[in-house]
């Protein structure tokens, strides 16, 4: 049923997914797998956790359909289970032990279904000395080291929203690594728990600065490096209007192209010559200091130069490369990134907006073949 309710929506089309509901890289990392075109049953709890924000605005809930369980009720943990059995895929973010004694543990599901991928979305991993301590983004990227490269020396280090931490090492590695193990299940037939902890994934996303760390290639402090702020033709500007401008001028072509669209073309030489740094910086500096944002825009915008406008959210989806493209779409009203990666042959697309909690029980209940969640409706 699930395969016929989406045709040609991603290839992921036909996998069934139950995501229990949580907050954060949990239901980013469900949004995704919908996004692929996956049939994503929500099983959200009666007044459960949510964003601070009203249902229909909560875009990682696109493409999804809900059902409220309370699995703290005699059938509750019995109704997940029967979706669990017909389900490819399950998502928890739970702390380690929660599932088990709520009854639907790796164990419970996997009796009823043994080719059931079994993720588990955490900050501090299954085990370890901190698995049952409480913490968010800020804290779990803290311990990994990346936390620490992020902003100027003599300020304290900067919090990239929960963008690193939440959704590139948790959300992320959670999505690849239910993927691989289904490629695994639908080999062998044999499903796995996968322990996807964002101080791993995060750790994990650092493998090419650990590497130039142990060539010498990197210091281990903030701003004293060629890609963290600490290269003067590597990092943002201010502009005559308040905004900023992106440096990504790193090769010698670019670089050389950035300083004669700059106006400082004597600075040639300061390109190698760590000496001259400060010197190149405040050169810089001053020259955006000149104009406004969208007025250097224009000069740099035929250039290979590698500077960009620095834009907000609001206005990003405006740019003309990203409106060209379709990187933004709006689905009923709301503004929002569209579906990525892009693929060839199973395109992908917003089918529907947020998931409102619980109505998507009958719909469910018939296309997956759980007459039993209609008990809960009401």
């Amino acid at each position: 049923m699930a395969a016929a309710r989406t045709p040609g929506h991603g290839p992921l089309t036909g996998v069934r997914v139950v995501e229990l509901a949580g907050i954060g890289p949990g239901p980013f990392a469900a949004m995704l797998l919908a996004d692929l075109g996956a049939d994503v049953v929500r099983v959200d709890r009666p007044g459960g956790a949510g964003l601070a924000i009203a249902p229909e605005y909560d875009i990682t809930n696109r493409n999804k359909r809900s059902v409220i369980l309370d699995l703290k009720s005699p059938d509750g943990p019995a109704r997940v289970l029967d979706l669990a059995q017909r389900a490819d895929i399950l998502i928890e973010g739970n702390r380690p032990g929660v599932a088990e004694r709520l009854g639907v543990g790796p164990e419970d599901c996997h009796a009823r279904n043994p080719s059931l991928v079994y993720g588990r979305m955490t900050g501090w991993g299954q085990d370890g000395p901190l698995a049952q301590r409480a913490g968010h983004d800020v804290a779990y990227i803290a311990l990994t080291g990346t936390l620490g490269m992020i902003g100027q020396p003599d300020r304290p280090p900067a919090v990239p929203a929960n963008l690193l931490g939440d959704f590139a090492g948790g959300s992320l590695y959670l999505v690849v690594g239910v993927l691989a193990a289904l490629h695994h299940a639908r080999a062998t037939g044999a499903g796995q728990v996968v322990d996807a902890a964002i101080v791993d994934g995060t750790s994990h996303l650092s493998a090419m600065i650990h590497g130039m760390l142990a060539a010498g290639g990197w210091q281990d402090r903030r701003a004293a490096n060629l890609l963290d702020g600490g290269c003067p033709y590597y990092g943002t500007y201010e502009t005559a209007d308040g905004r900023h401008m992106a440096v990504g001028a790193l090769e010698p072509l670019f670089y050389e192209e950035f300083l004669r669209l700059l106006g400082i073309e004597d600075q040639a030489g300061a390109r190698t010559d760590w000496t001259r740094w400060g010197e190149l910086r405040e050169a810089v500096t001053a020259r955006f200091r000149t104009r406004t944002r969208d007025e250097w825009t224009a000069v740099f915008e035929d250039s290979d130069a590698c500077v960009a406008p620095v834009l907000s959210l609001r206005e990003a989806p405006h740019h003309p490369h990203l409106a060209a493209r379709g990187t933004f779409t709006d689905h009923g009203g709301l503004s929002q990134p569209a579906p990525a990666p892009r693929f060839s042959e199973t395109p992908t697309t917003v089918r529907t907006g947020p998931a409102r909690p619980g109505a998507g029980t009958a719909d469910v209940a018939r296309d997956w073949d759980v007459p039993d969640l209609m008990k809960d409706l009401g």
